[in-house]
């Protein structure tokens, strides 16, 4: 906004009396005053308990410190116990396991080009079994959701808690990770470290900074690309299942029934995991026990000498006689665990015990009957044709038409698996500056990590119908799918691995064995799956890169404007010429005198930092060399909880007299995501969580009062900055062009994405920008 346009604004500030505690702004009990170095408390017994004189005002510092004590702790993961643990897991059931419970629906087909020999058929048979065992079992329910970052999962949360606890990355100066506690390795205990070496060398080498980086945001692409796949695999893989019923169906037919049924999946994501989860939880339970019902049917009827497959000769007796063929069809068996990258992404929606619960209890086993009964099945099939649509040509008599209803009811529902994870992953790159603001809905006030977004939503359903409808077949998708699963556990295995040498603090001769054997296992499917890119699984290397690039870009940005902000934050002292009275503005600012204009102004600010000027007020006291009569430096912390409770929910501190004015504030907002809190009527809020405090009786504390009501019904205004960036001239080089080009791809993302305070919702003629120019 410019000087002119505000001038002209001030006079016509609405103005207003101040209103005598009405209920919606009834002041809250254990409101709080002090100066920058202690505050000072009034206990109230009640709401509307009228406060005696000065001797109840008690020192308030403890208070303070709980608060941002709890403040620290609100990132944490949630403790579940007894049923409503149980719930959770079974929570679980419908959204983790959708995705590799309906595995069988295709894994063998994608193996096999033609009907196996009984010795492949057990071979394969003991690939699978023994990937479910070790891969998801041992590593993955074992060993990496532990390693996630106060209970979030995935492999930025990897990268999140190896940075966190490392100084291998700039943090954002005014979210000083205050919804993460520090590690154990941030404070000084360095004579006890001990992997000195290998953590120094990840905090001074840039190519090592670099290199883990990049693992942490390939491993959210390679993620939000599976969301995009698994929708599309797994229901085109149970409608195919329709041609089992009626064989003149043509494809056409067949991609057009998966496309409306994932358009339609994607419309009730508003309705939020807890809820979704809850209704698809029986699905996927009834689906995974007929799976078992049907491998034990079969087991017992067919062939139970499949059950050799337990024995690994086999697996390795069939890589060594089919050789370059055996390796090649590792892309295609890997397909029985896909998905389990999700039991990690989603961790911080469901609790690691919650996930452990269900995949042991009862996805494990089902998912191991269900493969051995159509190995033993296709072991004795005499048309030579089940292997090509395993699961409906393996079902007991009878049950074809219901598995097709199940299978196609539990394959819709396995697509919520992925895209849940996406939400959760872009909530974390969001929070941690690695991608623009999107709007954030909040679908549960029990489970605070169940969230939808609906810009995400709405994209993953366009991508979805677009990949269905052009691949249009579950083999070419297997390609690309495939891709996803084992690079983002390829990624997990690394990272870990980093975890527990650096942040665990295990020696690196009992973590270098572990790791080999993951790493030879990862490795092997992944050098499998990428002679499949001519097939398919370019898309998902393509989609990787670009979406990785946008990450790297926003955040490569984000620094830039960091270093170019802290240039404008100032300290009293290099804004006020304090030795002048009455002050006057740095000699550098022009010198002028400070005059003081009627009213109470509220200066929004990014940080809580009492030691910086707000850059609002910098800028309104430089551009117009004044300030209002009472001024309130407000900052708004949001929190990872539901609600805050009224009695905490506003913390309020004297700032410095001497610099800011003799009636001058510092009130903190702490709210929920279910709190409503940036409303009209927010300003005779904060006017009366100060009035409280200030209706002591002695004489200094009646002055204010009375500045402060005449400031109120002279008018109030909110000061918000409103900054533009810009690039600054530079000499022309190789790299001046790179960093220009990178910095107008991020401005231009950043004029169309979402401002932090677009939910802002104030009363619009008290609100007034003013404008500044950052130079990058």
């Amino acid at each position: 906004m410019s000087n002119h346009a505000f001038e002209e604004s001030v006079p016509r500030m609405t103005k207003g009396r101040l209103p005598q505690h009405p209920p919606q702004h009834r002041p809250t009990a254990g409101a709080s005053i002090g100066n920058s170095h202690s505050t000072v408390k009034i206990p109230l017994k009640s709401q509307g308990t009228n406060i005696s004189e000065g001797s109840q005002r008690v020192d308030d510092l403890e208070r303070a410190k709980r608060l941002d004590q709890e403040d620290l702790g609100t990132g944490h993961a949630q403790s579940y116990h007894g049923k409503l643990l149980i719930w959770l897991s079974f929570q679980s059931v419908g959204v983790i396991y959708g995705d590799i419970g309906t595995s069988p629906l295709y894994v063998l087909s994608s193996t096999f080009d033609s009907h196996p020999s009984w010795d492949d058929l057990v071979g394969a048979l003991s690939i699978i079994i023994w990937s479910l065992i070790l891969i998801v079992t041992l590593k993955y329910c074992f060993i990496v959701l532990a390693a996630g970052d106060h209970g979030h999962g995935g492999t930025f949360a990897l990268y999140s808690l190896l940075a966190r606890s490392m100084n291998i990355a700039p943090e954002d100066p005014y979210n000083p990770r205050r919804a993460t506690e520090p590690t154990s390795h941030d404070r000084k205990d360095d004579a006890k470290f001990i992997n000195k070496g290998l953590r120094g060398f990840l905090e001074n080498s840039s190519r090592a900074k670099l290199a883990l980086q990049i693992f942490g945001v390939l491993g959210v692409s390679l993620v939000i690309a599976d969301g995009i796949l698994t929708p599309a695999q797994s229901v085109l893989g149970a409608v195919q299942g329709v041609r089992v019923v009626n064989p003149s169906l043509g494809k056409p037919a067949v991609t057009g029934i998966a496309c409306c049924i994932l358009a339609l999946f994607f419309l009730v994501q508003p309705f939020g995991t807890s809820k979704l989860g809850t209704a698809f939880a029986p699905i996927v339970t009834v689906w995974l026990l007929f799976n078992l019902g049907s491998g034990i049917y079969n087991l017992a009827r067919y062939d139970y000498t499949v059950l050799k497959a337990f024995s690994p000769h086999y697996a390795f007796a069939y890589l060594i006689r089919n050789r370059h063929e055996g390796w090649k069809s590792l892309s295609g068996l890997l397909l029985a665990f896909t998905g389990v990258e999700a039991m990690f992404a989603n961790l911080a929606a469901f609790s690691k015990k919650a996930v452990q619960i269900s995949w042991l209890g009862i996805t494990f086993p089902c998912l191991l009957f269900a493969y051995i009964g159509q190995a033993a099945f296709i072991s004795m099939d005499t048309t030579r044709t089940a292997y090509s649509n395993p699961f409906f040509y393996t079902v007991p008599p009878g049950t074809l038409y219901f598995s097709l209803i199940i299978a196609v009811l539990a394959a819709v529902v396995a697509s919520q698996a992925l895209i849940t994870s996406t939400f959760q992953l872009l909530s974390q790159v969001m929070r941690l500056s690695y991608f623009p603001n999107l709007k954030v809905v909040h679908t549960s006030k029990l489970f605070h990590y169940h969230m939808y977004i609906p810009a995400a939503n709405w994209l993953l359903m366009v991508c979805t119908v677009a990949v269905t409808a052009i691949f249009d077949n579950t083999t070419a998708l297997g390609s690309a799918y495939g891709v996803c699963a084992i690079l983002v556990t390829l990624l997990s295995t690394f990272m870990v691995a980093l975890v527990a040498i650096l942040i665990w603090q295990i020696p690196l001769y009992f973590i270098l064995p572990v790791f080999l054997v993951f790493f030879a296992l990862d490795a092997t499917y992944t050098s499998a799956v990428l002679t499949k890119i001519p097939q398919g699984a370019w898309f998902t290397l393509v989609f990787g890169f670009v979406l990785s690039s946008i990450l790297m870009l926003w955040r490569y940005g984000k620094e830039a404007q960091w270093a170019a902000e802290s240039t404008k934050r100032l300290r009293p002292e290099s804004l006020l010429n304090l030795k002048r009275t009455p002050p006057h503005l740095a000699r550098q600012w022009g010198g002028t005198r400070i005059g003081t204009v009627p009213g109470l102004g509220i200066f929004f600010s990014k940080s809580d930092d009492p030691s910086v000027v707000s850059t609002s007020f910098a800028q309104f006291l430089t551009k117009f060399a004044a300030r209002p009569r009472v001024v309130v430096f407000f900052h708004v912390r949001s929190l990872s909880i539901p609600y805050v409770s009224p009695a905490d929910r506003y913390i309020v501190a004297r700032a410095a007299p001497g610099v800011f004015g003799p009636y001058s504030y510092r009130v903190v907002l702490r709210h929920g995501y279910a709190d409503h809190v940036l409303r009209p009527g927010l300003d005779a809020e904060i006017v009366h969580q100060i009035e409280r405090i200030l209706s002591g009786g002695d004489p200094g504390s009646i002055a204010e009062l009375d500045a402060l009501r005449a400031a109120y019904t002279a008018q109030t205004v909110y000061v918000v900055g409103k900054e533009t960036m810009r690039l600054q001239r530079q000499k022309v080089g190789v790299r001046v062009w790179i960093r220009r080009m990178l910095l107008t791809a991020f401005l231009c993302i950043l004029d169309n994405s979402r401002a932090k305070m677009a939910d802002m919702d104030l009363d619009a003629d008290r609100i007034v920008e003013v404008g500044f120019v950052t130079d990058l």
